[in-house]
């Protein structure tokens, strides 16, 4: 059974192989999501240790980020690389202008919101090629909104991604995580260990996440008691910085 990850660079080499596994069973459009502050400013970083995992000997891998000016530092920062890096560009410079006959798998670096656009107009033009979303933020509300339009986009395109790797701190010494082909899993601290408190097929969010983590089940409510072990009282900034620092030692 994988296990929590210890450290940041255990949690990409874990993510490394949910993909392998995932490339291997056929899955053509994925994402990778480590959910904490810190991987934001990590981003470049990340993406470097991830991408030898996904190329390919007869194809070139295409690296997307953001905008030109994330694109043009990581050039500087990487130098000469054997695949290509480019930007999601916007409606003013589609997509479909930075695509090259010969390019090979995508990979896109923490897409935003902003460019939901062109990364759905990515998937759909890359036909049999792999896309892969590195720590996306796709499905921010107060930009893609709540209405009609929003939802379509969601069944049209993101309800389409499916999640090979995902870690995420919780409130009380909590963490929810997946790694292909593994379930998705809700891991708690008790008696000093993470172990793991739910585990079932599809992401548990909202009040199905906060019953799990409570130790009641949806028939349950809140009245009642249940044998899951029960959370411990403390905020969400302690409870975040505990698992961190776990990540961290």
């Amino acid at each position: 059974m994988t296990q929590l990850p210890k450290s940041i660079e255990e949690a990409v080499e874990q993510a490394k192989q949910a993909t392998q596994a995932a490339l291997d069973d056929g899955y053509k459009l994925l994402q990778v999501e480590l959910v904490f502050p810190e991987i934001e400013l990590q981003a470049q970083t990340i993406a470097q240790q991830f991408i030898p995992a996904i190329e390919e000997p007869e194809t070139v891998l295409k690296v997307f980020f953001p905008d030109a000016g994330a694109a043009a530092l990581a050039r500087r920062d990487w130098g000469e690389v054997p695949f290509r890096i480019s930007d999601l560009g916007s409606s003013r410079s589609p997509i479909d202008t930075r695509l090259q006959d010969d390019d090979g798998r995508f990979l896109v670096v923490s897409a935003t919101p902003v460019e939901v656009e062109q990364v759905e107009k990515l998937s759909q033009l890359a036909c049999d090629r792999v896309t892969i979303l590195l720590n996306p933020r796709l499905e921010d509300v107060a930009i893609i909104g709540i209405g009609y339009a929003a939802r379509a986009l969601r069944d049209r395109f993101i309800n389409r991604i499916s999640t090979c790797y995902y870690l995420r701190p919780l409130e009380g010494d909590a963490a929810l995580y997946r790694c292909y082909p593994s379930l998705w899993q809700v891991w708690q601290e008790i008696d000093g260990q993470y172990q793991i408190i739910a585990e079932q097929e599809t992401k548990p969010v909202g009040d199905e996440l906060d019953q799990i983590l409570a130790g009641t089940s949806p028939s349950e409510g809140d009245s009642g008691e249940s044998s899951k072990p029960q959370p411990k009282k403390q905020g969400f900034l302690a409870g975040l910085q505990s698992f961190l620092n776990a990540l961290s030692r």
